[in-house]
């Protein structure tokens, strides 16, 4: 019995699909990437905005097709779109043969067999669960680099979001389950952990007495050998202590990278969107990183469109992304989304006021990305290789601490035809651009 699977959206669903996959081969079923070969296809879904869930649904119809075309059996629809929409997706979805919630990856084995049996099942209900480092796990991240998830769901009620309600109560793994998983991973040959989480700064204060915990994680994952790069995404304002910030700035394995989701700048906007912070916080935090960590590289999130934003709030947004000048920043557009806060909020943006200002915004950042890309020029960085050019194989391709994989842009290096995947090397930059940079090698790095 074969198995495919398609994970779709975010980091954290993406190791879901890893434990499913590490659970069914555990089982004995074989995993293929080929789905004309799968007996069985598996469709982890998102359900975060309206384009993610079209897409979730596209490519559930498009698998469906391999009932005709392949050897699939069963179609199973996993994920967040699942536990979001339980029967009413059963219902409209023929096609699918089973839903599985976010919490019940678990039982990915019984609704295989119960699909094989020709039946139709939907698990899913309270999230409660969580991975550790004993559940089976196939990563599917390149041989350095995985994600490890410290926590699940959330306990902030943005109005704009549905997450809460997809993904239940903000729960955080021990710091010694983490531990553990990590040095696994090293033992495996990973160099580059990425600890994710809904809202990372979070992370701990469920079994702390509501004291963060994150930098007492960072402390003891640095400690395990085989380590070479600790990122964090999704920090949060609100916990971004400063004991997290010197960790950030003393220990060398972490990089300074730092990744913090603002979504706006005008503070009656962020009351709206029930954002505890306002824009004096987020000036006061940025105005610290960059203090206490020298070359720190800040990534945001920003959200336009927003229901009742005026033109002059979107003008405060605007001018503080001007003032701030982030290393690099994602640009959403509201996305009107059921059962939230903002659903039924009066003035709605319209849409093509809402791109209008989408479209500012990317333009004022693309000229701000290049102008610091530009500074770069001349100074040395070290380079995770991830691959070659396919038309230039003399050039190299990968990422240093200042750009996450998927989300950011990649360092060129050119005249490196020794490097693999996987090798840490020092590079000078020769030139930078809006999302990449162009450097020459120095040799290998050292720790």
């Amino acid at each position: 019995m074969k198995a495919g699977f398609i994970s779709l959206g975010c980091s954290k669903n993406l190791v879901d699909t890893e434990v499913m996959l590490g659970i069914l081969q555990e089982h004995g079923v074989e995993i293929t990437s080929n789905p004309k070969e799968a007996d069985i296809l598996i469709v982890n879904t998102c359900a975060f905005i309206s384009s993610a869930k079209e897409e979730s649904i596209t490519t559930i119809l498009n698998m469906a097709e391999y009932k005709e075309t392949g050897r699939c059996k069963s179609l199973i629809v996993a994920g967040c779109l699942g536990q979001r929409y339980g029967q009413e997706l059963l219902d409209e979805l023929p096609e699918a043969d089973a839903i599985i919630g976010t919490g019940a990856w678990s039982r990915i084995m019984e609704a295989v067999e119960a699909t094989r049996k020709g039946q139709r099942v939907i698990l899913a209900g309270e999230d409660k669960s969580l991975y550790d480092e004993k559940t089976p796990r196939i990563t599917t991240t390149p041989s350095y680099t995985a994600y490890v998830k410290i926590a699940e769901g959330c306990n902030n009620r943005c109005a704009f979001c549905a997450i809460p309600f997809i993904r239940g109560k903000y729960r955080s793994r021990s710091i010694e389950d983490i531990a553990a998983e990590v040095r696994h991973l090293t033992e495996k040959g990973v160099r580059e952990i990425i600890l994710i989480s809904q809202d990372s700064t979070e992370y701990g204060r469920d079994f702390a007495k509501g004291e963060p915990q994150l930098a007492r994680l960072l402390k003891e994952l640095v400690k395990i050998e085989g380590v070479h790069w600790i990122r964090t995404l999704y920090c949060y304002p609100k916990y971004f202590t400063d004991e997290l910030i010197d960790t950030i700035a003393t220990e060398p394995k972490i990089c300074n990278y730092v990744d913090i989701p603002l979504q706006h700048a005008h503070d009656a906007v962020l009351k709206a969107m029930r954002r505890p912070d306002t824009q004096e916080d987020m000036r006061r935090l940025i105005e610290k990183l960059r203090a206490r960590i020298p070359g720190v590289t800040i990534r945001s999130t920003l959200l336009v469109g927003f229901p009742g934003e005026t033109d002059a709030q979107y003008h405060t947004l605007r001018n503080f992304l001007e003032e701030m000048r982030f290393d690099k920043v994602g640009v959403f557009t509201y996305s009107r989304e059921e059962g939230t806060a903002a659903y039924d909020m009066k003035s709605q943006v319209p849409e093509d006021v809402m791109q209008e200002r989408y479209h500012d915004l990317m333009s004022l950042q693309s000229k701000i990305s290049e102008e610091v890309n530009q500074s770069l020029e001349g100074k040395e960085l070290t380079v995770l290789i991830e691959g070659r050019d396919e038309e230039q194989r003399a050039i190299a391709i990968g990422r240093s601490e200042r750009e996450a994989p998927d989300v950011d842009g990649a360092v060129y290096v050119e005249g490196d035809e020794a490097s693999k995947p996987g090798d840490f090397v020092r590079v000078r930059v020769l030139q930078g651009f809006t999302y990449d940079v162009v450097g020459e090698p120095l040799g290998e790095a050292t720790k």
